[in-house]
């Protein structure tokens, strides 16, 4: 999901700032620190304590698997191999209990949110408004003396707890820091950009406690940040906090606009404003982070970094980023080092899409005038596959196609993080129409799409860093499927004949008129332009009544076991441009379509990334570790 410029936008201090109203206690924090939030979390029974001694390699990572998709409680690891201090994770692992974290901010937020969307609701409801400009005030950062983790304690890379999560990651990750960085030349605190970009701390040819390897991806605040320090003389610094009040690390994946500081966020929800300090060397410091890693950013240098499990469900192979040289790694009294696990979705981090939905929901038709609904699927890996409803209102006393829809399809995909999308999906809006309703969604799409007409390709093109389905590293290709139709077909509920048809090793019934057709594995895309162009022939042969779209994929039987495994499989492993071909094709004035079904190629392919799979022998070692600790 995605946040448009404007939200924010300072209008908290435009509005309620020079009104001279100070901050009231009566307005308190939900919590001042990571270890606040950990105690709170066991008195309400969210916490499992695993005081055996873990592996950090795998063993850590597997035990977190396996409690995540129990939707069991937050862990804390009291005793780590080779570290001394302690780790929690999957704080955010269910709905409720990330409800829960913030229980005592949202409602106020939400407020915010509801003033910027219609500041005359303060007019007419001044008594549900009047907290507001003392929420406004916590999103101002505090500048203090050197506090917290900065005189505490320091300690080295090698001492911190050194997490491996997959098989084939290239060494230990931070997998919820918070990179914060400023401008050349600035001291302006709300210039600074804090993101959440995973961290190499160890492997490959990085030095260790001298050098980390530093990941960021396209539509990353960062990146502009390195342009301008690559066109100046001044020293790249850089911050990585760990830990904090649980919103500060939301605060990291928030997407704000460009040049609005996180820091503002992360005081809002946290319900206190954001405590920094800079130290002797002029590196920022979080006051309430339990780590801190110092550094300076080389602008000329890079190294191999990865591979890692990531949030797609597959590895993302090695690649050249930027090194950041280390000069100090702070920690606070009794600090937690704060991590989670990704891989295929749903996994802990997918709280983290279900409360941004929450909180930038009624902002959607303020920033995307006429769309009604948005979601980046979770289940496909966010990016691959976006459902979106919007208003079709250009001419409504002609036959129904789509008009404004295409209008708002092509703002979605030329804005922020939305224009990562790979398959689009948007309908006009209709009574009771739910793009969360996936099955109901995809029935309502099908029984009105002409695939003649309601396809549009943008081919060679940027698609997101961590999707290896594309012709190149970020380069691939997308598609928008508009849909404002009359009802046209009765999708199919049977599978048709396909006995005829050799090639066809099995086949499936997904969802109603959608067929998943196992295939021989592919070669390369010479050979199966070919073949796939024998198969739409065939299949112009037999009845395909109701049928509107075929997946081409390795395993039938698992791709319609479930809807998540259809939605996942589909659209990771698709590019567009190069995997979408249809029975009875052809391209008119270089717009193509096809009178049959669509076909989809959502085979595994050579450049593709490996799937994650778990080592085995850790997933026995943390399931005894767990028996023992809830025994």
């Amino acid at each position: 999901m995605d946040v448009r410029n404007g939200w924010v936008k300072l209008w908290i201090f435009v509005n309620f700032y020079p009104l001279g109203l100070s901050y009231t206690s009566t307005f308190k924090a939900m919590y001042k620190s990571l270890r606040s939030c950990i105690e709170d979390l066991e008195k309400a029974g969210h916490l499992l304590r695993i005081s055996e001694a873990v592996d950090p390699d795998l063993e850590m990572a597997e035990i977190h698997k396996q409690v995540y998709q129990e939707q069991g409680p937050a862990l804390l690891f009291e005793n780590i191999k080779g570290s001394p201090f302690q780790a929690v994770s999957n704080i955010y692992g269910t709905e409720e209990r990330t409800d829960f974290l913030f229980r005592k901010t949202f409602a106020n937020v939400k407020k915010i949110v509801e003033l910027k969307v219609d500041p005359m609701r303060a007019l007419k409801r001044p008594l549900r408004y009047v907290s507001a400009p003392f929420t406004a005030l916590t999103a101002l950062p505090m500048k203090t003396l050197l506090k917290g983790a900065a005189t505490s304690g320091q300690t080295t890379i090698d001492k911190l707890p050194l997490i491996k999560s997959w098989p084939m990651d290239g060494g230990a990750f931070v997998t919820l820091p918070q990179v914060l960085t400023l401008p050349p030349g600035s001291k302006n605190i709300m210039q600074s950009n804090i993101g959440m970009y995973r961290i190499q701390l160890s492997g490959n040819d990085y030095k260790l406690n001298q050098e980390i390897g530093l990941h960021y991806q396209i539509h990353r605040g960062i990146g502009v940040h390195h342009t301008m320090y690559n066109q100046s003389d001044e020293v790249f610094k850089c911050s990585i906090f760990i830990g904090g009040p649980p919103s500060h690390a939301f605060s990291a994946i928030m997407p704000l606009p460009e040049g609005m500081s996180e820091l503002t966020f992360a005081g809002l929800l946290g319900g206190r404003r954001f405590r920094y300090s800079i130290d002797d060397m002029g590196h920022i410091i979080s006051n309430d982070a339990d780590f801190v890693i110092t550094g300076t950013i080389v602008k000329n240098l890079k190294k191999r970094e990865g591979p890692f499990g990531d949030h797609l469900g597959y590895y993302s192979l090695e690649h050249d980023f930027p090194v950041m040289k280390v000069d100090r790694v702070y920690h606070r009294k009794d600090p937690l080092w704060h991590f989670t696990v990704v891989g295929r979705p749903p996994q802990e981090d997918s709280s983290f899409g279900y409360l941004i939905h929450k909180i930038v929901k009624d902002l959607t038709p303020g920033e995307f005038p006429g769309l009604v609904a948005i979601n980046a699927v979770d289940a496909a890996g966010v990016h691959p596959l976006l459902l979106a409803i919007g208003e079709e209102r250009y001419m409504p006393f002609r036959d129904q196609k789509p008009e404004e829809i295409l209008t708002i399809a092509n703002r979605i995909l030329g804005s922020g993080q939305t224009s990562l999308a790979k398959f689009l999906f948007i309908a006009a809006n209709h009574e009771g129409l739910d793009i969360y309703d996936y099955p109901a969604f995809f029935q309502h799409v099908l029984e009105r799409v002409d695939w003649r007409y309601d396809l549009h390709f943008q081919t060679n093109t940027t698609i997101d860093t961590l999707d290896y389905s594309g012709s190149g590293w970020n380069a691939g290709s997308k598609v928008v499927i508009a849909c404002n139709r009359p009802k046209s077909v009765d999708l199919a509920l049977q599978l048709p004949d396909f006995s005829s048809i050799s090639t066809i090793e099995r086949t499936a019934l997904v969802l109603p008129g959608v067929i998943a057709i196992e295939y021989p594995s592919f070669e390369s895309y010479p050979i199966e332009l070919d073949r796939i162009d024998v198969l739409s022939r065939d299949l112009e042969k037999i009845d395909l009544t109701g049928v509107q779209l075929i997946v081409l994929c390795d395993d039938a039987n698992f791709l319609s076991a479930e809807i998540n495994n259809f939605l996942w499989t589909t659209f990771t492993r698709a590019n567009p441009s190069h995997d979408i071909y249809g029975v009875k094709s052809q391209t008119i004035y270089k717009h193509w379509g096809c009178e049959g079904p669509l076909i989809i190629d959502s085979r595994s392919k050579p450049h593709h990334a490996p799937d994650l799979t778990p080592d085995e022998r850790k997933v026995e070692s943390a399931l005894a570790i767990l028996e023992r600790a809830k025994s």
